[in-house]
């Protein structure tokens, strides 16, 4: 009974769910006041953004949650210097549209545009990136403030290299991100095509683009046998990028597509039937909208996923290392079909994967040591996920996958702990300064964050 128990709720989920405490700072006296000692906070505290995370990261089970949202002033938006000051409750997309205006946009493609930048900061946030510039939002932040667990200001500035790396992906732990700078880029056109392969086909072609200094992104259909392939190259002329295909694209993956298949699993009985027309549906939304409509973009017209993290759409995100994915992919195939077999569940929307980038400048940085390949597995249905994210675990551990803290489900702590190794000793050390009484320190990251 214990262990049937276990299947249906997850790991590291505790049965005995207490709300916590909510609280919603306006500016900086108010975020100080909630941190103070004297002002009695229940504990833990932890800060929240957007809320995205599918891990309990965020959460405070009986103590408090900070929500960061309404701390939302853009400060400065200097075009000499190529930076923006922001604070941390700023959304990503309101970020994107105000550096446009001014000619500017964000040093690469980060899906999630619904995060705030405190989260985007906090956690790995990721996209398409073209070139071997850094992967992750956070790789571009130069500057930042935080406010510490006891309350203070703590200013961190280029200088202090190794404070800056460690609240890159610290995720609240080492106090809340209230004020951001990030290095920004004048407005560059590029070049977006569209390949439709097999499995294996993309099986021998990952590693050369793993490699290339194209971005790319894909969208792999286990039952299909299809890999969707969007491919981005700066060009000298690539002629002009308009925004309106790009927001019908992200309109439909990420707000259609989740509404449609949502009711499908509802209304048609029949798995074999239901299941061909979801797949059909979006094997026609990736021949059109990608392949026909979105031909050239921006990072200020090309960011998308607004939805998600909705509550129509569960997901799971997992790293593997790019030089094996060629095995991985078809590994992953298997598991697919293996699992529905076996369990009769299966994800109704495509798994979608990006290239990461090396990328050193986070002791918690998925990548720190390799070029990764992240792959998001997501579904509409609610009914055996918390069974099938355990498998996908399992299978992730198997192949060498990198656990992300803040969106791999049923990860085990041992598993954290053994991937990030002396990397997260050394953030440990620098938590224990800044948090010497743990009160931003929640059950779930206390794990390995202890």
């Amino acid at each position: 009974m214990l262990a049937t128990n276990l299947r249906k709720t997850g790991r590291h989920r505790s049965p005995n769910h207490t709300e916590p405490a909510h609280l919603r700072p306006r500016n900086l006296s108010d975020l100080r006041r909630c941190l103070e000692p004297d002002a009695h906070t229940a504990l833990p505290i932890r800060p929240q953004g957007a809320g995205t995370a599918s891990t309990d990261c965020y959460r405070a089970n009986g103590g408090s949650t900070i929500h960061m949202a309404g701390v939302d002033r853009i400060i400065r938006v200097d075009t000499d210097r190529h930076t923006v000051t922001v604070e941390a409750g700023v959304l990503v997309a309101t970020l994107v549209d105000t550096l446009a205006e001014d000619g500017f946009e964000l040093i690469g493609g980060f899906e999630l545009q619904g995060r705030t930048v405190g989260g985007a900061v906090a956690a790995p946030c990721y996209g398409p990136c073209i070139g071997n510039t850094g992967s992750y939002f956070s790789s571009h932040v130069i500057a930042m403030k935080i406010v510490t667990a006891a309350g203070k200001i703590l200013s961190i500035s280029p200088q202090q290299k190794n404070l800056l790396a460690a609240l890159r992906m610290s995720f609240g732990l080492l106090g809340v991100i209230y004020e951001v700078t990030l290095r920004i880029q004048p407005i560059r056109t590029f070049t977006a095509s569209h390949r439709r392969v097999t499995i294996d086909k993309f099986a021998s072609i990952v590693d050369t683009l793993a490699a290339s200094n194209v971005g790319f992104k894909f969208y792999l259909m286990p039952y299909r046998d299809r890999v969707y392939l969007d491919l981005r190259r700066y060009d000298s002329d690539p002629g002009n990028a308009y925004r309106a295909p790009w927001k019908l694209k992200d309109w439909g993956e990420s707000t259609v597509l989740p509404h449609v298949f949502k009711s499908l699993n509802r209304i048609v009985p029949i798995a074999s039937v239901k299941y061909q027309l979801i797949d059909s549906i979006s094997e026609a939304t990736q021949g059109f909208v990608n392949s026909k409509l979105v031909r050239t973009g921006t990072n200020a017209t090309s960011q998308s996923g607004h939805g998600r993290a909705s509550r129509n759409t569960f997901y799971s995100t997992w790293c593997f290392p790019a030089i094996d994915f060629s095995m991985i992919a078809l590994a992953y195939r298997e598991f697919c079909e293996t699992t529905l077999a076996n369990s009769q569940y299966r994800c109704d929307l495509p798994a979608v994967g990006y290239r990461l980038n090396r990328d050193a400048s986070s002791p918690l940085s998925p990548s720190y040591d390799e070029t990764m390949i992240a792959l998001t597995t997501a579904s509409t249905q609610s009914k055996g996920w918390d069974n099938f994210v355990i498998d996908l675990a399992e299978f992730a551990e198997q192949w060498g996958g990198t656990p992300l803290i803040s969106q791999s489900r049923a990860l085990r702590a041992e598993n954290v702990i053994q991937t990030y190794s002396n990397r997260l000793e050394f953030f440990r050390r620098i938590r224990r300064q800044l948090d010497p009484y743990n009160r931003l320190l929640s059950p779930f990251l206390a794990q390995f964050a202890e």
